[in-house]
């Protein structure tokens, strides 16, 4: 498993759950039920659409507001930073 200065996987093509658990028990990140879930649904709607999703799109899929409060108080900052590096997507730009 190769991996970027910031630990995304260098080819996406290498994720698996196995590999999700073993890059977050190696930054001391705990991939709880609720992450693993927004994960999963990171990579579905990047499976449809080629991006990694705006934090802003993503949390309406949760039923979320454009603050995506929730989203931030499991990820503190970042959300969809995380969300990608663990769920083995491309590093996000723009509102992660």
């Amino acid at each position: 498993m190769e991996r970027d200065a910031d630990g995304f996987l260098l080819n996406t093509s290498d994720w698996s759950p196995e590999i999700m658990e073993e890059m977050a028990e190696n930054d001391g990140f705990e991939i709880t039920d609720q992450i693993k879930t927004y994960i999963m649904k990171a990579r579905e709607m990047y499976n449809e659409t080629g991006t990694v999703p705006a934090v802003r799109v993503f949390a309406k899929e949760f039923g979320m507001d454009r603050k995506a409060k929730e989203l931030y108080d499991v990820f503190e900052s970042g959300p969809m930073k995380k969300i990608a590096k663990y769920g083995g997507l491309p590093k996000p730009t723009g509102c992660v």
